[in-house]
């Protein structure tokens, strides 16, 4: 093929439409934002129906804002920079048209199923199955248009957004599938193939790298593009920029762990969580320098473009949530912090700080170039602002005062350790009331920042004529000297390097005693030799680099096995640390069908958002829980319940702590029985029946992912289920509260007061020497 100039036009029109959806979405999980918040502090805001309790709207929040407002702001930004970055247009315009509809029809699914209490139960994870399978396809569509654009561009080497886009393509897609792997019990129900330890160490494997490849490496490609061109700079460092990929795609994928400090978790884990946790803070502040840094040179517009102030807040809010990340990894401070506000604030200062003001730089600096008309008012623009920042500012210090104060008081103790200073939970929860006021003011300046911003966009697009972008490209035959062949991609000094210096690290962290002298041996040995071979050769790994950035395929090749090797550490030991036999010394009784019918209602009800299952091995939790949570007494809990904060105590061993009475009273009006209590009533529970007809298809699914459910024909099921159900009903009666038995109340009463029974395990003595 001849060389040949062209012109070609960017498909912007799916930029557009991607943007106002983010703008649109954006506000409504706001809205529910500052609703739930609410709802903390006054109760009667859950309204007394199913559909807008808290524990079943905070989910929808949590999606709304990562998956909607996020999730559409990152497709419009990767659209519009590929495009320019790669001198191409979009592969197709027909996957471009499926992936925003079908994504747009995702969300409303998710909209319409999470307050109808259609939930898996795991925290960004809640969609069902089959939402679940329509992401996959749409995220599949999107990586076909992707890589496809990829593969016809007209700039050679990819630039470094486009790595920090490729690796959230692969991540993003094993991390998902992974964790949302189920077996259907009917259209609308699904039970997760992993259970207790497994499932927590499989969700927060996930949830802690969604929160890195979904809302951190897009954002910073998004960031390499954008901040650049809103300060007219160049990016500050290119070498800094590969260190800062790399290190960041290797070392994230690693830190799941630290979700589950003080737990049942093995502490090989747990150190393994937390090591890398406190490593990310190199990469990642690079990361925020590099970006600050671009800005040099172009301080003095910040007075007046509010486009650069949303951006260089955002990079700065960016450094702040990652370095509060690894500090609240160490064991000693996720002792107070988790299960508190402090957990909140500090996921809030990365969305509203980091994602939600690039969002917005971002969008300010689009519209004018996507509708060809100035912005409507930039003072408009300013003071969203600051609106924006005061409301951050007043939710993040009302949350970390809020978490660090009930932290501090849930953990007290008195006499020498052996007495709770503050054994009643209620009197933290109102010691912070002040403060979860403070977040809903602060978080409802935030909204009207946003919303500022919605009238600001819709001015400056109100009569403005679409116009789409175009360049002028030479078109050049690649020469077949530039790619990287098979050899050329692995056998290399920077990739064998690598390779050996993960292994002896691997040796040192893992081995044995020797192994781990020699790990260590190993791991310095490679890092002096790689060094002492750049400075000698630097040209050559330069070189290297370069090819390799002109071949997509090794490049995303090399980013999946840097993303799959500390996914299938974690992973696949917990296969075999999950049976039966590894239990320490306890292991949970299974559930009799109406107490399993009882937990899907507790899962549906979202009860997860603000109740734990899982006692700590810290002094402070077992004076006030009880003894602390074994690995085997959640081994058959599919999914596991516990939890990530505690707006009220923990469940772990609430069976038979109180009568039946007590929680059919409670849940109908917690007040009753707790003063204080800002849980909502559960009054519909009384009126709607269990579903018995659904447990056969249920107990077929346990007994395939591993429960020992006895074999049970839907007879005895009924049968069984009847039988509990009017005892429970009869004690209840016997204390003046009358039910039929058939009511869902009784099947939640019959889960609780099974929390905490377990059997136990005879562990083997030691052989004698």
């Amino acid at each position: 093929m001849s060389d040949r100039k062209v012109t070609i036009e960017f498909n912007d029109q799916i930029v557009r439409q991607f943007m106002l959806a983010a703008v649109i979405w954006g506000a409504v999980g706001m809205l529910v934002g500052v609703l739930i918040a609410s709802q903390l502090n006054y109760w009667q805001l859950n309204f007394g129906l199913p559909w807008t309790t808290f524990s079943r709207l905070r989910p929808l929040h949590t999606n709304a804002v990562i998956f909607a407002l996020v999730g559409n702001m990152m497709f419009a930004g990767i659209y519009y920079s590929t495009q320019r970055l790669v001198k191409a247009r979009l592969a197709s315009d027909l996957l471009s048209k499926i992936h925003f509809w079908f994504y747009q029809l995702i969300i409303v699914s998710a909209a319409i199923t999470l307050p109808l209490g259609l939930t898996r139960g795991k925290e960004y994870a809640e969609l069902i199955w089959p939402i679940n399978i329509a992401v996959v396809i749409v995220w599949v569509i999107f990586a076909v248009n992707f890589f496809w654009t990829l593969a016809k561009r007209n700039e050679p080497s990819l630039y470094v957004a486009i790595w920090f886009y490729i690796a959230t393509i692969v991540t993003v897609a094993m991390l998902y599938i992974v964790n949302h792997l189920s077996i259907p019990t009917s259209l609308l129900h699904s039970y997760p193939i992993f259970g207790g330890l497994q499932d927590g160490l499989v969700q927060w494997w996930y949830g802690h790298n969604a929160v890195a490849f979904f809302l951190t490496t897009p954002i910073l490609g998004i960031m390499y593009y954008f901040v650049p061109k809103a300060a007219e700079r160049p990016v500050y460092s290119y070498k800094l920029s590969v260190i800062h990929f790399w290190s960041l795609v290797f070392v994230y994928i690693w830190a799941g762990p630290h979700h589950l400090l003080n737990t049942a978790l093995p502490n090989w884990l747990q150190m393994l969580g937390m090591t890398f946790s406190l490593m990310l803070w190199a990469p990642s502040w690079g990361g925020m320098l590099n970006g600050l840094l671009t800005l040099r040179g172009a301080w003095h517009k910040l007075r007046t473009d509010p486009v650069l102030k949303f951006f260089a807040a955002a990079v700065t809010f960016y450094g702040m949530a990652t370095f509060e990340g690894p500090l609240l990894s160490i064991k000693s401070v996720n002792a107070i912090g988790h299960y508190t506000d402090w957990i909140i604030g500090h996921v809030h200062g990365g969305a509203l700080g980091w994602n939600g003001f690039m969002a917005a730089g971002m969008f300010y600096w689009l519209a004018p170039r996507l509708w060809s008309k100035p912005l409507y008012s930039q003072s408009m623009a300013n003071l969203h602002f600051w609106l924006g920042t005061v409301g951050i500012l007043l939710y993040m210090g009302a949350m970390w005062t809020s978490g660090i104060t009930q932290g501090v008081m849930l953990n007290g103790t008195t006499e020498g350790g052996t007495l709770l200073a503050y054994p009643n939970f209620i009197e933290t929860l109102n010691t912070i009331r002040p403060m979860m006021l403070m977040r809903v003011i602060g978080g409802t300046l935030y909204f009207v920042g946003w919303l500022m911003m919605g009238y600001n966009l819709y001015r400056t697009i109100k009569g403005a004529q679409t116009v789409n972008g175009s360049i002028e490209v030479f078109v050049e035959t690649p020469k077949a000297e530039d790619k990287l062949g098979f050899g050329g991609t692995f056998f290399n000094p920077p990739v064998m390097f690598s390779v050996l210096g993960t292994i002896s690290a691997f040796a040192w962290i893992f081995g044995g005693h020797w192994l781990q002298i020699v790990g260590i041996f190993g791991t310095s040995l490679v890092v002096i030799l790689a060094f002492v071979h750049y400075e000698a050769k630097s040209h050559n790994w330069g070189i290297w680099y370069d090819k390799l950035l002109v071949s997509w395929i090794p490049f995303t090749v090399l980013t999946i096995l840097a993303v799959v090797v500390g996914g299938m550490i974690q992973i696949i030991p917990t296969v075999v640390i999950n049976k039966a036999a590894s239990v320490e010394d306890r292991i949970q009784k299974v559930y009799t069908p109406l107490e399993l019918a009882g937990r899907d209602i507790y899962v549906r009800e979202g009860c997860y958002t603000c109740h734990s299952q899982m006692i700590r091995t810290m002094k402070s939790d077992v004076l006030r829980y009880g003894d602390y949570s074994r690995l085997g007494e959640s081994i058959y809990d599919h999914p596991y319940q516990w939890g990530s904060r505690r707006t009220g105590p923990d469940l772990a061993r609430v069976g038979s702590k109180y009568n039946n009475s007590w929680h059919f009273l409670h849940m109908r009006d917690p007040r009753a029985t707790s003063q204080g209590s800002n849980m909502p009533s559960f009054s519909w529970l009384y009126d709607w029946k269990t579903d018995v007809a659904a447990l056969p298809s249920k107990i077929s699914v346990q007994r395939m992912i591993g429960v020992p459910f006895a074999p049970m024909t839907p007879a005895e099921i009924e049968k069984s289920v009847k039988e509990q159900s009017a005892i429970i009903a009869k004690d209840l009666r016997n204390e003046g509260n009358y039910i039929e038995p058939d009511r869902e109340i009784v099947a939640l009463i019959a889960y609780l007061q099974q929390l905490g029974k377990f059997e136990t395990v005879k562990t083997k003595a030691p052989a004698k020497p």
